[in-house]
């Protein structure tokens, strides 16, 4: 059979990518908790085999994986709930800095643009009043989230149990989409798939405990008040690459704000947050992750992006796990190799110095052909 032209291949390949997207969208509440769950599987396997080492019975051994894994989340829920509730606590403190800062930006505003307070409480009852008419739907939006929250919670120790239970029957069945010549190169992407998910979420619940306790234990030294609130939730918003880390700033310096009458604190919350942030990316979570995850800065961004627009927070989280476990199964793929190129960080000169002599080729073409020409018009003119 004559080979397609690579034209027509990648053009099928986009076409297949484009319906997987599609079916995700379409599917998203079924098919990101059985993502979520599959993630949280592999990061539980380790446990599991020790389990299964130590001759604990597999559904015992299930079971044990599971409740460690809820009582971790109990256990990060139970401290949120703790550090909101002392932020609520302060609730009048809060209403009298707020008004104190919206004094002081209502008094730069008219002084620096010449508008006056009551035009400025105008246009404010304005987009209240269209803020207001929303408030309905924003509720509705609301009610169904917390109720998805709910659902996904009561299904995910279901969704890991089966998972681990029928783990072999799962690896049968990705066994038979290939030919037995191919089952070699089926279990290595397996294999790395598992490592590359363990390292990386693993890494990523070892940078939430250090990015709270190095953040919030620096802003306590300096007194400011809500510190382990603002280091926690600048951790978990870090967790989403490069979009996160400035989310997490706005709601730190907020934070701030509604605490403290003070400015100076604010410039303390971001230069901390700077400091902590370039420990993080350069020497801490290097060392923890490693090179594992290879998966370049613009593929990452346009990834986080499309994750966010297909599966919102969900999947700006699930983001470059997808895309490093995809990254694998492009690499094992002899067609589908310039996808994986396309997501990696192996950013060496040789593409270049190729475009370059290619350049250099042509250019030396062009100066024959300008010579020859030359040399034609002087013999046409003798």
């Amino acid at each position: 059979m004559k080979e397609m032209p690579v034209t027509v291949r990648r053009s099928l390949e986009l076409v297949g990518l484009c319906a997987v997207g599609a079916v995700v969208v379409l599917g998203q509440s079924v098919i990101m908790p059985l993502l979520v769950a599959f993630f949280i599987c592999l990061l539980l396997m380790p446990v599991f085999r020790w389990l299964r080492k130590h001759k604990v019975p597999e559904v015992l051994a299930i079971i044990l994986c599971i409740a460690a894994f809820l009582l971790l989340i109990a256990g990060i829920m139970t401290f949120l709930s703790f550090q909101v509730g002392a932020l609520l606590s302060d609730i009048d403190a809060i209403k009298k800095n707020i008004t104190i800062h919206a004094n002081s930006l209502s008094g730069w505003v008219s002084r620096r643009f010449n508008l006056p307070l009551d035009k400025q409480m105008a246009m404010i009852n304005k987009q209240g009043a269209r803020l207001g008419g929303n408030v309905t739907d924003y509720l509705q939006g609301a009610f169904v989230s917390i109720s998805g929250i709910f659902i996904f919670l009561g299904l995910l120790p279901i969704y890991l149990f089966l998972i681990l239970f029928y783990r072999g029957l799962l690896v049968k069945f990705v066994y038979q989409w290939f030919a037995p010549d191919k089952h070699e190169q089926v279990n290595e992407a397996i294999g790395e798939t598992e490592v590359i998910v363990k390292y990386y979420l693993g890494g990523l619940l070892i940078q939430i405990t250090y990015l709270t306790v190095l953040l919030g234990g620096i802003l306590l030294i300096f007194g400011i008040k809500h510190a382990i609130l603002i280091g926690v939730t600048f951790a978990i918003l870090n967790l989403i690459p490069y979009l996160g880390a400035l989310v997490g700033n706005l709601i730190g310096v907020m934070l701030t704000l509604t605490s403290s009458q003070e400015i100076w604190q604010i410039w303390v919350v971001l230069g901390t947050i700077a400091v902590v942030q370039f420990l993080d990316n350069n020497i801490l979570m290097p060392r923890i992750v490693g090179s594992k995850v290879k998966i370049n800065a613009f593929a990452s961004i346009v990834g986080i992006v499309i994750g966010g627009t297909m599966a919102g927070i969900a999947g700006m989280f699930l983001s470059i796990p997808v895309m490093a476990v995809l990254k694998i199964i492009f690499d094992k793929s002899e067609h589908l190799k310039p996808w994986g190129l396309l997501l990696g960080d192996d950013n060496n000169k040789e593409g270049g110095n190729r475009m370059s002599k290619v350049r250099k080729n042509l250019q030396h073409k062009r100066d024959e052909e300008v010579d020859k020409d030359k040399q034609r018009y002087k013999k046409n003119d003798q």
